[in-house]
């Protein structure tokens, strides 16, 4: 089964592949699907219409549906070189709740090991859902 170790190298390799050109800010991401042995990788890439950038935790997402479609989340591994490491964006928050539940957590990392874990519902307390 996919540890969260594994994920954890899995999204510090994610970073190292980041296109940041703009604000050197290199992020890398991993998501696993809940109840499977598998993990999608995401890193930021930049654009000079920043606008157009997508975040690492968004790019893990869509490699993961992109490769199996909708799935729930069990939980996602974000490695920056910040201190403390940086949280998602909103953006990504309101994505990832498309796709966990509230407890899901989100391990936040530096490039040496995690060093924050944290619920989504702590992060983003009311997301936006349709009814």
């Amino acid at each position: 089964m996919a540890s969260l170790e594994e994920a954890f190298a899995v999204a510090r390799q994610a970073r190292d592949n980041a296109y940041a050109p703009y604000s050197g800010f290199r992020v890398g991401a991993a998501v696993k699907p809940l109840g499977r042995d598998e993990l999608y990788a995401g890193c930021n890439v930049e654009n000079a219409s920043y606008g157009a950038t997508i975040c690492a935790e968004r790019s893990a997402v869509v490699h993961m549906v992109s490769m199996r479609g909708k799935s729930r989340i069990e939980y996602v591994v974000v490695v920056t070189d910040a201190d403390p490491p940086s949280v998602p964006c909103a953006v990504c928050l309101q994505v990832l709740a498309e796709f966990c539940a509230p407890e899901t957590m989100i391990h936040l990392a530096d490039t040496q090991r995690i060093r924050k874990s944290i619920a989504l519902k702590e992060l983003l307390p009311q997301p936006f859902v349709l009814v």
